[in-house]
């Protein structure tokens, strides 16, 4: 199911997403003892960026957030395609930069290697909240159709995965679709109308896409923030 909230602007949508995003992650501080940790995972790419900037000024007891991120390309954290790299320069600052942080890729291993090791470690753990991003393929995540590993990716109860997609560069890690069920507030953030129309049919019907897995998911609630530009 998705319920969707709709901006002309932008900046109004960043600062939106920022306050229910900052809702949740309060909610869930306040919701058990002050040793409770809250692990939050965020999305790549262009369109998050104003997104986090705006959430990390927000002043929570960031020492009690445990950062991850929702899928990463295989590359060095230095790499302009890594998402480490994202995190940092627009999350993890200010305010932000006192929240734990644990990636999902180490190169210093082979990548089934770090498959198995993510998959064997309780660190990190299920995300609480996640603010997932959507490609125009209706890929979420790294969860590609036209992957090798997109049965895989769609069927098995381990966390994570690893995904070759065929029109994207770099192998990922990502975490799978059982996972991402079971995550307890779902954020996708997107623009665009084309974006909004993949959405859309990916809504109405069952497709072979990631997003439409989760949009017909009866146990699953995606907040959509969409702007149109």
């Amino acid at each position: 199911m998705i319920e969707l909230h709709a901006f002309d602007d932008p900046i109004v949508q960043a600062a939106a997403l920022s306050r229910a995003v900052g809702d949740a992650l309060s909610a869930h501080l306040a919701a058990g003892p002050a040793s409770r940790h809250v692990t939050f995972a965020v999305s790549g790419g262009s369109s998050p960026k104003r997104f986090l900037q705006t959430l990390s000024d927000q002043p929570f007891d960031w020492s009690r957030i445990d950062l991850t991120l929702v899928d990463d390309r295989w590359v060095p954290d230095d790499h302009k395609d890594s998402n480490v790299r994202f995190a940092h320069e627009n999350l993890l600052r200010g305010a932000a930069a006192q929240a734990s942080f644990t990636p999902l890729v180490d190169v210093t291993r082979g990548p089934a290697e770090q498959i198995a090791a993510l998959n064997a470690s309780s660190q990190p753990a299920l995300p609480d909240i996640a603010v997932l991003g959507m490609g125009e393929d209706g890929h979420t995540a790294s969860i590609f159709a036209d992957a090798p590993e997109w049965h895989e990716a769609i069927t098995t109860d381990a966390r994570f995965v690893l995904v070759h997609p065929g029109a994207a560069p770099h192998a990922r890690v990502s975490w799978s679709l059982s996972a991402l069920k079971r995550i307890d507030r779902l954020f996708l953030l997107i623009a665009g109308k084309s974006k909004l129309e993949v959405l859309e049919k990916a809504a109405a019907s069952s497709l072979d896409n990631a997003i439409s897995k989760l949009a017909n998911d009866k146990g699953v609630t995606l907040d959509v923030y969409w702007s149109a530009e």
